[in-house]
């Protein structure tokens, strides 16, 4: 039975490379997208969350047509991104309110036709912000995904979001089959002071003991996400991976005309080689501050005010090239 079922897993993957290799002679690239995409809600209560601000008749006015152009944008800003490299093999998306929106975007949005898949968490978060994760099955064969919940309520911690992880096979160079692990994490906020300092480690501490143990066994470990932090914040202090920011780069939010990076990818030392996060400066994603004198991500609100952007925080790509041993 157990020989049945490894077949069952394996020759689909071999044969969903196969295009691919005949194109290219040895699969080694897989591309990867993280992006904080600032309050992706759709437009109906969700039962337990305080989502009434993004409701129609809430605060923000959150329309069918606002929601809709801001799935559109989302999509065409990845479709940008596939004309200088190609389609996104990973996209890790964070503050995703629930499995219709992603749904949706996967399905209905203009990247219907690529054939993504998605998982998501289901986090205690009192929002109703998730961490979702979409990639191509013939790229990345799912084999397991679960929410990892940080100290939250139980611990007599405001609740926050959980660390989504997937594990998946992928197809290295010379066709090797070998295993992927990846994690999709928003850290708590840096407001509140101390108490959001606390929390922060606290989720930190618990992710990079996950990312210990998956090492332990594995060499091919990706972490991205929010992490409410800059590249020297201590959190990283203890952590077992590789970041990838690119050091010219400056970075994916700005605040009060000071760019910095607050998204990142984390990769273990095997994957590392020269593998570089990069935001995505597209011109549309991007507006003149004059207070500041510097462009800044053109976001979906100013305050309550309906502004007509996607995200307050810029994607990043990186390129990962495969080649393990």
């Amino acid at each position: 039975m157990r020989r049945f079922l490894f077949f069952g897993v394996i020759v689909p993957l071999l044969l969903g490379f196969a295009s691919v290799q005949a194109e290219s002679g040895a699969l080694r690239k897989y591309r990867v997208l993280e992006w904080n995409v600032e309050n992706l809600f759709d437009t109906v209560h969700d039962e337990g969350f305080r989502d009434e601000e993004f409701l129609p008749n809430g605060e923000r006015r959150w329309t069918s047509f606002r929601y809709w152009q801001k799935l559109t944008d989302i999509a065409k800003v990845i479709a940008a991104v596939a004309d200088d490299g190609g389609f996104p093999d990973l996209i890790g998306l964070c503050e995703v309110e629930n499995d219709s929106v992603l749904t949706t975007l996967t399905e209905r949005s203009i990247l219907r036709t690529m054939g993504y898949h998605y998982v998501m968490t289901e986090s205690e978060d009192e929002r109703g912000i998730d961490c979702g994760l979409l990639y191509f099955p013939d790229r990345f064969r799912l084999l397991e995904h679960r929410g990892i919940r940080v100290p939250s309520r139980k611990h007599g911690y405001r609740a926050t979001r959980d660390i989504l992880y997937a594990k998946g096979l992928i197809l290295c160079a010379e066709n090797r089959l070998d295993t992927l692990h990846v994690l999709v994490a928003h850290l708590p906020s840096r407001a509140g002071g101390q108490e959001g300092e606390r929390n922060r480690k606290l989720a930190a501490e618990k992710l990079w003991s996950i990312v210990d143990s998956l090492q332990a066994t594995s060499s091919l470990v990706l972490v991205m996400g929010d992490f409410n932090a800059g590249r020297n914040d201590r959190i990283f202090k203890g952590c077992p991976l590789r970041l990838t920011d690119a050091p010219e780069d400056p970075g994916t939010y700005c605040y009060q005309g000071m760019w910095q990076w607050l998204d990142h990818i984390l990769v273990s030392p095997s994957l590392a080689g020269s593998a570089v996060a990069h935001s995505v400066r597209l011109p549309w994603l991007l507006e003149e501050n004059k207070t500041y004198g510097v462009d800044m991500p053109r976001r979906t609100y100013r305050g309550p005010a309906y502004h007509g952007g996607i995200s307050d925080h810029l994607p990043l790509v990186m390129d990962l090239y495969l080649n393990t041993k």
